[in-house]
C-alpha cells in the first residue's frame, strides 16, 4: 500500500511538472503534425535524465493516456521488461505520431520480442500497426538482413505503397530507400520503383536536407558512402 501511494504521489508530481513545461506555441506547431502536446522535447529529455529509469512510474505515466506523459514514460522505462502482448497493446494505443515513433524506435527495437512483432504487425489491417512492422523491417534491412526476402519486400512495396495510408506509406518508402542504399544488387530496381510510383516526389524539403523521395534519397546516401570510403 505504501509503495502504491508513493507511486501515485510521484505520478502526480511528474504530471504537475509536465504541465508546468507546457508551451502553447509548441503545442500549436505539434498539433499540425497530430501530436497533442506542448512540451519542448529537450526539456522532456532533461526531466527523464533526472528521473532515470523507473519502470513502475513509466507504467503509470503511460496509463494516463497523456501524450507528453507517454513520451516521458518511453524515456524512463526498461524496454526489455515488457511482454510481447504489452507491446502489442501499447502500439495499438499509441495514436500520436511522436509516441508511436518513439515507442517503436526506443522500446520495441530493443525488445527480445521485436522479430515476432515485426512479422505479426507487417500484415496487420490497422495501417498504424502495419507501419510499426515496416519500421522494424527497415531496421533489419539495415542491420541484420540475413534471412530477409528483399525481392519479396520490393514486390510488396511495388504493389501496395502507392495507395497506402500516409503513415504506412512513409514506413514502406523508408524500407524501399534502405534496401536501395544498403544492397547494391537491388539498387536499380529500388530506384525504378520509386521513380514509377512517385511517392513523396513533391515532399517539401528544407535546404540542406535530403528529400524522402526514394530515388533522390538512395542516390544521395550512396554518394556519401562513397565519399567517406
Amino acid at each position: 500500500m505504501a509503495e502504491t501511494t508513493l507511486t501515485e504521489t510521484r505520478v502526480a508530481e511528474v504530471m504537475a511538472e509536465l504541465a508546468g513545461l507546457e508551451d502553447p506555441k509548441i503545442r500549436e506547431v505539434n498539433e499540425k503534425h497530430g501530436d497533442d502536446h506542448g512540451v519542448n522535447l529537450g526539456k522532456l529529455r532533461a526531466l527523464a535524465k533526472r528521473l532515470k529509469t523507473q519502470q513502475d512510474l513509466a507504467y503509470r505515466l503511460w496509463e494516463t493516456d497523456d501524450t507528453a506523459a507517454r513520451l516521458l514514460a518511453i524515456l524512463i522505462c526498461r524496454p526489455k521488461a515488457f511482454e510481447r502482448d504489452e507491446l502489442d497493446a501499447m502500439v495499438r494505443r499509441a495514436r500520436a505520431p511522436k509516441v508511436h515513433d518513439w515507442l517503436v524506435n526506443y522500446v520495441v527495437k530493443k525488445s527480445p520480442h521485436a522479430e515476432e512483432l515485426r512479422l505479426a504487425w507487417s500484415a496487420d489491417p490497422d495501417p498504424a500497426v502495419a507501419s510499426a512492422g515496416w519500421a522494424l523491417t527497415t531496421e533489419r534491412v539495415a542491420k541484420k538482413p540475413e534471412g530477409l526476402d528483399l525481392s519479396g519486400l520490393l514486390d510488396v512495396i511495388e504493389a501496395r505503397m502507392k495507395d497506402a495510408p500516409d503513415r504506412l506509406q512513409w514506413a514502406m518508402n523508408h524500407c524501399l530507400a534502405q534496401i536501395g542504399i544498403e544492397h547494391a544488387e537491388h539498387r536499380t530496381r529500388a530506384i525504378d520503383i520509386g521513380e514509377r510510383l512517385e511517392v513523396l516526389k513533391d515532399y517539401p524539403t528544407s535546404p540542406g536536407c535530403t528529400s524522402p523521395f526514394a530515388p533522390v534519397w538512395i542516390t544521395e546516401m550512396v554518394r556519401r558512402q562513397h565519399d567517406t570510403a
